[in-house]
């Protein structure tokens, strides 16, 4: 491990501890710069995505959301780097594997990683001189354009606020759940920093002055309040060193008062009702969140941490959890949430019971504290114990976080005791812990801890958080006046300055950054760059059983298995039960379980199972695709016997007759949907203008989109007279899609894993249906709806979507950096940085579909004119050398992401199935390596062809839609209830 034996040499260092984290097969060592105190963390092992953050402790003293407006100020230039946005700069032009920056209720965090040494370096050197050396001093206008600022077009038109935290945060408040996070918070530490909202409270943004924001850096963003971590394979002295030379050692140490204030418990618990919008057309009626939070220690206790995860599994998550079946069984609530939220000094323990009534508050708590008393007295279920024990350390022994570096993940679980004092690698270093909870099972440790924390606590808030109509409504009004009001009394000359000021921000957001400045950016060359495409890895074998798709990776022992249905076998308009199938099985007794008793079995034996039903395009038909029911479970090698026999047992066993528990399921389905849809109404958007015109999209939204949303809704609106029919159709789908002639299966393991493939492959093709019965082809209405979806959001998302092939445009590379061009440079400076919206996207796929979409955005009829101008915006692109070179590097980068084992599967599958080859990969790469603007300018047609398919989708502000009605053919309520 390179450069650890020259640590001790380092003077401007101290080092604190020096140890060998087997877990993570990593050496660990704490240190402390001498003259400013900074805290540093090294992991240093053979992991070649590196990582780097700098974070600092920024507890907030309001809910102006100074600590998130600071997070996205410092990146908008610094002395170093001083054009107006070095951020998106990187982004377009570097091969990060990571680079984004984070507000906590305690900290903000700015990590970056990359598997490039030269890049890691750049990457390093401009967030350093981002947190430490900001713009944010030398120009206000960075404040006015990511916090808020008042906008005045005219004499005549309204006064507004806008900026891009400002939007950010009314997004983020529009969804009930994320209400009630916060006065869980806000009621739990009321002596604390955590009653405040980090993020901003859209109410009192605008009360933060220039001057408290800079205070709040000053204060803060010192290296004495740093907390420094550095991750893999690099020469770790090296960088400590040229950390003090370039940046820390201009410091003294400071004396800064940061530190996290433990609240005091409370003597009894308190309460408070809260209230969360509705549109006028929704009910009220079974629409309250009743919930029960509670502290739980602090995140300095190991035993705690790790503890609390397993009781969130065991008492809530798991199906048949005790206390969740309890609350259903009462008719409290249609779905029960609710879990351990550590990463604070005092995490807290929540239970929600969502879309209940008010009046049962009493009867809640009873049925809730009645619950555990019984489980702390009678003792928990030892197998549903354990299986959430080994889930768990599956989980934390596997160590994989899909797309994140797992480097930035261990990063930000050491901030959970290091930054309030403790040893950084307390939470890395599991082993140990994870053999006192297995011990603990059989001596009642788990009971005692109900009994300690959950019963005999007073320290907790009871919150209930109540449906008012029209809610948004009224605040906008409120709000409208209120800048009229203020308006009415600025004198003409005030009146004429913000108007003044209004054009000048946007005369600044649309000016370039000079090329001289944009050149200090560090820039990687395109020699820089691989030219190999990186390779699938599939192998097509037939057996005497089903085909076998194999993908030959190391996985360190993990079987990842993948069995796939086709739904041919279903006609279209049964196509929403196929989806509904997926959130029933697993979750319904089986013939040999309970449905309590599978979960248990599948954890205690497995690193976990998930049911999906998804589409693979056929990139040689654009009219065709493959529609599968597809089950996942990872599986030690040694356990692939059991991986085979459970899917067995869900596939052809499962009990499906029971009326009460499909309820249940019915009913938390559609809450997860109605959820799914709130904090991703972007991709929602898009998946709806995309049905319009392409096949495999409208099978999408039937199987899990709004369509399949308002699908729910009817079925749970009418149960009682629809769940014979409900139930006769997914016993029928089971019978004609779990077939052997209509399997398939894909397994991702290494050499010594397929060993027992064949043999194992039986314990499911023994029981499967036989085959037979009728294909379906897929059938749809084509055509534009082009609809707009009311809901009671104070944001809006605005997609606008088409197809170029049916045009006659072919997919090519250069697509690829279009897309990074779009999101980082036109959609990005025209649509967030003037228009105030928290992001902006744009995609374009082999089948010819594209996209462009916007992200908590005030705006609908400007977001829409901003995309029909794009492809003005391409004919006359201009870039030297450099420019493109920047575009094709951050191409590179979104290409060459680290994959781990499942997904290096999950990529040949799909590869396999849509008709992607090696050579469509290599040419691709070649295509972007090689593009120049000419190329760009190509694509100008191609856009157009794209836009001219007119399918336009909006979710979003009641009010807003009603003003843009004419956009629309078809304007309406999203939820009904």
């Amino acid at each position: 491990m390179k450069g650890l034996e020259k640590l001790q040499n380092l003077k401007a260092y101290e080092v604190k501890e020096n140890r060998f984290v087997k877990e993570l097969d990593s050496q660990g060592v704490i240190l402390e710069h001498k003259k400013t105190g900074a805290k540093v963390f090294l992991l240093s092992n053979e992991d070649d995505n590196k990582v780097f953050c700098i974070g600092f402790r920024t507890p907030p003293s309001d809910s102006t959301g100074v600590p998130h407006i600071l997070e996205h100020s410092v990146l908008c230039g610094s002395d170093k780097f001083p054009v107006k946005d070095p951020f998106v700069e990187l982004v377009k032009g570097s091969l990060n594997t990571f680079l984004n920056a984070m507000t906590y209720p305690d900290k903000t965090v700015y990590p970056v990683a990359s598997c490039n040494e030269k890049d890691f370096q750049n990457l390093m050197d401009v967030y350093m001189d981002a947190v430490l050396h900001p713009n944010i001093y030398k120009e206000e206008k960075i404040f006015k354009q990511e916090g808020w600022h008042y906008e005045l077009e005219s004499e005549e038109g309204p006064l507004t606020y806008n900026g891009v935290v400002y939007n950010e945060m009314k997004g983020v408040f529009s969804s009930p759940e994320s209400v009630l996070d916060r006065y869980i918070q806000k009621l739990l530490y009321p002596d604390s920093c955590y009653t405040h909202e980090s993020g901003g409270d859209p109410a009192f943004i605008p009360d933060l002055t220039y001057e408290e924001f800079l205070e709040f850096h000053k204060t803060y963003y010192h290296p004495s309040n740093s907390y420094i971590y550095l991750y893999g394979d690099m020469d770790m002295a090296e960088k400590l060193q040229w950390l003090d030379e370039a940046y820390l050692c201009r410091y003294d140490r400071k004396q800064v008062d940061s530190e996290i204030l433990q609240q005091k418990p409370f003597k009894k618990p308190v309460e408070e009702e809260i209230f969360y919008s509705i549109t006028e057309e929704e009910p009220e009626k079974q629409a309250t969140y009743l919930s029960v939070n509670t502290v739980v220690g602090n995140d300095l206790d190991k035993n705690l941490y790790l503890a609390f995860q397993i009781l969130e599994y065991t008492l809530l998550s798991a199906p048949g959890a005790p206390l969740k079946q309890a609350l259903l069984d009462a008719g409290i609530g249609q779905d029960i949430m609710g879990g351990y939220e550590s990463g604070i000094l005092q995490p807290y323990f929540s239970v929600v019971a969502k879309n209940g009534e008010k009046e049962q508050k009493g009867e809640f708590l009873a049925v809730l504290k009645g619950t555990l008393r019984k489980l702390a007295d009678q003792g928990i279920n030892k197998k549903s114990l354990k299986a959430g024990i080994n889930y768990y350390e599956f989980r934390y022994r596997e160590a994989d976080y899909g797309s994140a570096p797992k480097g930035l993940m261990y990063g930000l679980q050491s901030l959970d005791s290091w930054l309030y004092g403790g040893d950084p690698m307390l939470h890395l270093e599991y082993e140990e812990t994870f053999k006192f909870l297995k011990e603990g099972v059989e001596k009642g440790y788990f009971e005692q801890l109900i009994k300690d924390y959950l019963l005999d606590n007073p320290f907790e808030a009871v919150i209930t958080v109540s449906p008012k109509k029209n809610l948004t409504g009224e605040r906008d009004e409120a709000l409208a006046a209120k800048l009229a009001q203020y308006k009415e009394s600025l004198s003409l000359e005030e009146i004429q300055r913000l108007i003044k000021e209004t054009k000048e921000l946007k005369r600044y957001q649309d000016e370039p950054s000079p090329k001289e400045l944009l050149e200090k950016i560090p820039l990687l060359s395109r020699e820089d760059i691989g030219r190999q495409a990186e390779e699938l890895i599939w192998e097509e074998t037939f057996s005497q059983g089903p085909k076998v798709i194999r993908h030959c990776v190391n996985t360190s022992g993990i079987g990842y298995l993948k069995v796939l249905f086709g739904t041919d076998k279903v006609p279209a308009k049964d196509l929403p039960y196929v989806g509904l199938l997926k959130s029933v099985l697993g979750y319904v007794d089986t013939e040999n379980y309970s449905y309590s008793e599978l979960t248990s079995e599948i954890h205690l034996n497995s690193g976990g199972l998930g049911l999906s039903v998804t589409s693979y395009p056929n990139l040689n038909c654009s009219e065709n695709f493959t529609g599968v029911f597809a089950a996942d479970i990872r599986v030690l090698y040694e356990k692939l016997d059991f991986g085979f026999e459970i899917l067995a047992e869900i596939f052809t066993g499962s009990v499906l007759d029971d009326e009460k528990r499909l309820g249940e399921i019915l009913n938390e389905t559609r809450s997860r949907a109605r959820m799914r849809i709130e904090n991703a109404g972007h991709s929602a958007a898009v998946s709806r203008a995309t049905s319009y015109f392409s096949p495999t999209s409208a099978f999408n939204e039937m199987t899990g989109g709004i369509t399949y949303y308002h699908f729910l809704e009817e079925i749970t609106k009418n149960f009682e007279s629809r769940k014979q029919e409900v139930i006769g159709k997914l016993k029928e789908i089971c019978r004609k899609i779990f077939t052997k002639d209509n399997l398939l299966i894909s397994y991702t393991a290494g050499k010594d894993g397929f060993y027992n493939l064949e043999e194992a492959m039986k314990k499911l093709t023994d029981k499967l249906y036989e085959g037979g019965g009728q294909i379906y082809p897929f059938s749809w209405i084509k055509g534009n709806k082009n609809e707009g979806f009311k809901t009671s959001s104070q944001v809006n998302y605005v997609a606008r979507c088409g197809n170029f092939k049916e045009k006659g445009f072919q997919y090519t590379g250069a697509l690829r950096i279009l897309k990074v061009m779009l999101s980082y440079d036109y959609l990005w400076l025209n649509i967030r940085v003037k228009g105030g919206a928290y992001g902006c996207m744009s995609g374009f796929g082999r089948s010819g579909e594209g996209y462009l979409v916007s992200y908590r955005d005030p705006n609908v009829k400007e977001t829409n004119q901003i995309y029909e101008e794009v492809t003005e915006y391409l004919r006359n692109f201009q870039a030297d050398d450099r420019d493109m070179t920047k575009f094709v590097i951050g191409t590179i980068s979104d290409m060459d992401t680290p994959l781990t084992p499942s997904i290096k599967g999950a990529r040949g599958l799909s590869a396999y199935l849509s008709g992607v080859t090696q050579e469509m990969l290599q040419e691709e790469r070649d295509q972007v390596l090689t593009a120049g603007t000419e190329d760009i300018r190509a694509l100008a047609d191609l856009v157009q062809a794209m836009l001219d398919t007119e399918s336009l989708c909006v979710i979003g502000n009641e009010e807003k839609i009603n003003e843009n009605k004419n956009m629309f053919n078809e304007v309406k309520n999203l939820y009904h209830g």
